[in-house]
């Protein structure tokens, strides 16, 4: 006899796609805006090289060490809840029973239906925890690599992102000639890296794509009027 599987497929890599979000798009933009800005006020590509590989060590050490902190952060806000709902547990029960009946009644479930669960819930302390950190404070406990694997990740994405405008100043020694190469691969990334983030993110794709290369365009373009004002 057949049978037909229910299989729910569900995107899982969420805090994986944020870091490169933030880095790839950080990486893309800045080092972009600099390398116009630069070509705006002096016709030098080694100058617009040099300064776009510092800004990129720099910008991934300081965006790979945000990251670092706050997925820090994050991890020591849940633990220092959870030891709250431990103690909450032990020392305030009927209390933290009625905060169960509470969620569910949100669903429009009466205390008499709930009861079983709650009951199920006072035998397993535990369990009784994850639930009420879950569900009464909508946290889930981070992964214990968390922190390093953010920081990398951001990091990394910043440096890919940050190579892709600096590569025409590489090749060519004309930096009039580099910025619209550069420009052109840098808008094209940006459309990319926004179509795919859509995919991710839920956001309609081509709007997403148009947006990122919208704040890249606009973030160059200051800086290159500006230093082409003030030169």
């Amino acid at each position: 006899m057949n049978r037909l599987h229910h299989r729910e497929e569900h995107f899982k890599g969420g805090d994986a796609v944020k870091d490169v979000v933030i880095g790839m798009a950080d990486g893309l933009t800045v080092p972009f805006a600099l390398a116009a800005g630069i070509t705006g006020a002096v016709n030098a590509a080694h100058l617009v090289v040099t300064a776009g590989v510092a800004e990129i060590v720099a910008g991934s050490i300081a965006m790979g060490l945000g990251g670092y902190l706050a997925a820090r952060s994050e991890a020591e806000h849940y633990y220092s809840e959870q030891r709250r709902e431990e103690w909450e547990i032990r020392k305030l029960p009927k209390v933290e029973e009625q905060e169960i009946i509470d969620i569910f009644a949100d669903y429009g479930l009466t205390a008499e239906e709930v009861a079983p669960l709650v009951a199920g819930l006072k035998r397993r302390p535990q369990a009784w925890r994850d639930f009420m950190m879950r569900f009464e404070l909508g946290l889930e406990e981070p992964h214990p690599k968390r922190a390093l694997q953010s920081a990398a990740t951001i990091a990394a994405s910043y440096v890919a992102g940050g190579a892709i405008p600096l590569a025409p100043y590489v090749l060519l020694d004309d930096a009039t000639q580099a910025l619209p190469w550069s420009a052109a691969v840098t808008l094209t990334a940006l459309a990319v890296f926004g179509f795919v983030k859509g995919h991710f993110t839920g956001v309609k794709r081509w709007k997403s794509a148009a947006q990122t290369v919208f704040v890249g365009g606009l973030a160059a373009g200051a800086a290159f009027g500006l230093a082409r004002l003030f030169a």
